[in-house]
């Protein structure tokens, strides 16, 4: 496999979750029993070396395996990072301890940041791309002077950055401006998606998209019809797992409405659902006062809000309806 060798995957795979967990996030962790179960999903239980994750019937023995199917990390990436904390195996079996070298490496690094491509000092590919896509030119120049929004020097693709709360870069979205590529930066976590904050007050209310277009379409279409409201932010979950709203719930407290406008396709509604469950099966937002509304774009507008937004830009019927489908 591109990135990893068969040494390096099979070393990867003696981490079991509940070591993993253990040693670098004692925080996950809660006693119930003789199991034990994460704090991030309350259904996701630990027992007799496996877990499994009930509300969503997944499951596995290793801390790969959790890094891939729940916290969505590449594979190459989360083999990466398993293998710079291991000890190496040799060392256990023969019952001695391994050199000073080797046990700096005893726990997983740290979480890094995503390797971002370098930035282009212009970037009129990006902004031409996105206006084509219909996206307001106003909230074009936000996202650049918050520095959530780049082009990269190098392919001219639009870098969609999200941060966490401290404002370090943690995730990086990639989209072509003159190809269909999409991916995402290297060492990306996916629990600190791309969003745009309100413009004015405390973020009480964030609309939550599948992509970076689509967020900041959704925001456009606002702002066409004088309904930008204070304290709005616009969220993308970099595709339907609930995993960046529910850190974005955790990290912005103030936070009452939440409103799901993923795609109108089975993908979009099928998350919406996952997503309420999420909700409420996690015990960090246990208590919290969310009204939580589903708002797929309207069928005869298109699948996504992107699709909407250029409807609404070219006048063809729709133009003047409800934005939301409730």
């Amino acid at each position: 496999m591109p990135g990893v060798t068969k040494e390096q995957i099979a070393r990867a795979k003696e981490w079991d979750l509940l070591s993993y967990l253990k040693a670098y996030e004692p925080q996950e962790l809660k006693r119930c029993g003789k199991e034990y179960r994460t704090v991030s999903h309350d259904s996701l239980k630990i027992s007799n070396g496996k877990w499994h994750w009930h509300s969503r019937g997944i499951g596995g023995r290793t801390a790969l395996d959790y890094l891939v199917k729940v916290r969505q990390m590449g594979f190459v990436e989360a083999v990466e990072a398993l293998c710079g904390g291991m000890v190496y195996a040799a060392w256990e079996k023969a019952g001695s301890e391994a050199p000073a070298s080797d046990r700096a490496a005893r726990r997983p690094a740290p979480p890094r940041s995503p390797i971002l491509p370098e930035a282009d000092r212009y970037g009129a590919a990006m902004v031409s791309y996105l206006q084509r896509r219909g996206i307001d030119a106003g909230i074009i120049s936000r996202c650049i002077g918050l520095g959530i929004l780049y082009e990269s020097r190098k392919y001219r693709n639009c870098v969609f950055v999200g941060r966490d709360r401290a404002g370090s870069p943690r995730y990086a979205c990639l989209r072509g401006t003159d190809s269909q590529y999409k991916g995402e930066a290297a060492g990306s976590d996916k629990r600190y998606g791309f969003f745009l904050p309100p413009q004015g007050g405390e973020c009480v209310s964030v609309a939550v998209a599948e992509s970076p277009i689509d967020a900041l379409s959704v925001a456009s279409i606002r702002k066409m019809r004088g309904e930008c409201g204070e304290g709005t932010a616009y969220l993308s979950l970099g595709g339907t797992a609930p995993i960046a709203l529910l850190q974005f719930l955790e990290d912005h407290p103030a936070v009452t409405s939440v409103e799901l406008c993923l795609d109108n396709d089975s993908a979009g509604l099928s998350g919406m659902e996952r997503i309420r469950q999420e909700i409420r099966e996690s015990s960090a937002l246990s208590g919290r006062a969310l009204e939580i509304k589903d708002c797929p774009p309207l069928a005869s507008c298109g699948k996504d809000y992107n699709d909407f937004l250029q409807k609404e830009r070219a006048g063809e019927p729709g133009r003047g309806g409800r934005v939301w489908q409730l």
